[in-house]
């Protein structure tokens, strides 16, 4: 599904979900992803938000959950092992997550690329962050002079990604504290209201920025959908594989992280954005 106009550049389906479970995102990442290998939508991105979760990655090892994963389940922790790159790393609110789920030739140049985004998302931030690429790939992720503000862990599967992004925006950092954060012994985690005087309400304002950055930097023109539309261009596959209940929609997927008020569980736009649009907030 090209999802395109003649002249015009390809599509980014952005849908906003709100804070989920980071098990069920996994689920609903695998069905966008065979949906996405079989034409059935165009490149998607998915930003979110989770409860506290410590997620590791193909390359992790035990010494990076210093404290006994018993402790961790104890104190509200989730623990759960992934397909993606990297190693361990933390997800929790005031966080955005970012789930781009895309075409990609070549893995290296496709996460240059999420790291040039969030870059230039951050610099209109008035935030001098930077990529390490010549560090090696212990090193993958956005970084504010040595203190680490964004990580970045991904998987291909037969020419899509999925997994992506996560930037400290607002969010508690002492969790990183009880780990070794991408197996960096000693890394310092930074977050943007850390970085800036800015206060705690901006996660809104930067997925926006976010968004927009991914877009351009894919050569996308992004179109902001909802979690309806998204069932509606997969199928009924959703509902029969049991990611959703039977007529729940995208209720029984996403909730709300406060009643008013607060951050929206879906984006409710369907039609196409500006390329400007989403430029400022």
């Amino acid at each position: 599904m090209g999802r395109m106009v003649s002249g015009a550049l390809p599509e980014l389906w952005v849908c906003h979900l709100g804070t989920i479970d980071y098990r069920r995102a996994l689920a609903l990442q695998e069905r966008l992803r065979a949906a996405r290998q079989a034409d059935d939508l165009p490149d998607v991105l998915l930003t979110l938000e989770h409860d506290p979760v410590f997620t590791r990655g193909r390359r992790s090892s035990p010494v990076e959950l210093p404290l006994g994963e018993e402790w961790y389940l104890t104190h509200g922790f989730e623990i759960v092992d992934t397909n993606r790159g990297g190693r361990v790393t933390y997800h929790g609110p005031g966080q955005l997550v970012g789930y781009p789920i895309v075409r990609v030739d070549d893995v290296v140049a496709y996460v240059r690329a999420l790291e040039r985004a969030l870059v230039a998302a951050l610099e209109q931030e008035g935030i001098a962050a930077r990529a390490r690429p010549e560090d090696g790939p212990d090193f993958t992720g956005v970084w504010v002079e040595d203190r680490k503000i964004a990580s970045i862990g991904v998987h291909v599967a037969r020419g899509v990604a999925t997994h992506g992004f996560a930037v400290n925006v607002e969010n508690d950092l002492q969790p990183f504290s009880f780990i070794v954060p991408c197996g960096l012994d000693g890394v310092q985690m930074t977050s943007m209201i850390n970085e800036t005087d800015q206060l705690a309400g901006v996660i809104k304002c930067f997925r926006r920025r976010a968004a927009f950055q991914l877009a351009e930097t894919l050569g996308r023109r992004q179109r902001l959908v909802s979690m309806a539309r998204l069932e509606a261009a997969v199928g009924a596959g959703a509902q029969a594989a049991g990611l959703l209940p039977a007529g729940a929609g995208a209720a029984g997927l996403v909730r709300r992280r406060r009643e008013s008020g607060g951050r929206p569980t879906a984006s409710v736009a369907s039609g196409p954005t500006p390329r400007s649009g989403l430029a400022r907030c």
